[in-house]
């Protein structure tokens, strides 16, 4: 079934589209929701509660294009996510530095795995700011007013997040050379 009629079948409330929807775009939207909250379970518990939002709202969806559908579930997943991070009070912004001053040379072998990885490792405040400026392409002023905090810390929190990024690569460069 095309997207567009996809759509239109969920705004009639058919179980078949709607799980034909699920079943299409579970994977990315639970790597969007990973992303942000770094466990599979939590992953999981939220792609559910998005979905179930998604289809209390799919009525009010107006389908523009096929990137249209997958950005409005994307929205509704990220919002899910930081509400259930603000909800547990996870989201914590860090004053701690990590000091790389100095360039590193990035292995070649670098695989996109260790990336996620490292990425998975940072503390939640640097994650959820770097995923939404670097991965989903938010505005630092759009993070400011989505996190509640102030344009200035969502900027520190980018940069501290690259800092750790490059440290932990620099890390696993030194350990695959140490093999």
């Amino acid at each position: 079934m095309e997207e567009k009629e996809l759509v239109q079948a969920c705004k009639r409330k058919k179980q078949a589209a709607q799980k034909q929807l699920y079943e299409r775009y579970y994977e990315i939207m639970f790597r969007t929701c990973f992303r942000y909250l770094g466990n599979s379970h939590d992953s999981e518990d939220i792609v559910v509660e998005g979905f179930l939002k998604i289809f209390e709202h799919i009525k009010k969806f107006e389908y523009r294009n096929s990137g249209s559908l997958k950005n409005w579930m994307k929205t509704i997943m990220i919002n899910e996510s930081l509400m259930h991070l603000r909800k547990n009070k996870r989201i914590l912004f860090s004053d701690d530095e990590y000091i790389l001053e100095q360039k590193y040379h990035i292995d070649e072998t670098l695989e996109i795995q260790d990336i996620h990885k490292a990425i998975a490792q940072m503390p939640i405040g640097y994650r959820t700011v770097f995923n939404m400026y670097v991965v989903e392409g938010y505005s630092h002023k759009e993070i400011a007013e989505s996190l509640n905090i102030s344009e200035q810390t969502s900027k520190s929190q980018l940069s501290r997040a690259k800092k750790f990024l490059q440290k932990m690569i620099k890390d696993l460069n030194y350990e695959r050379q140490a093999i």
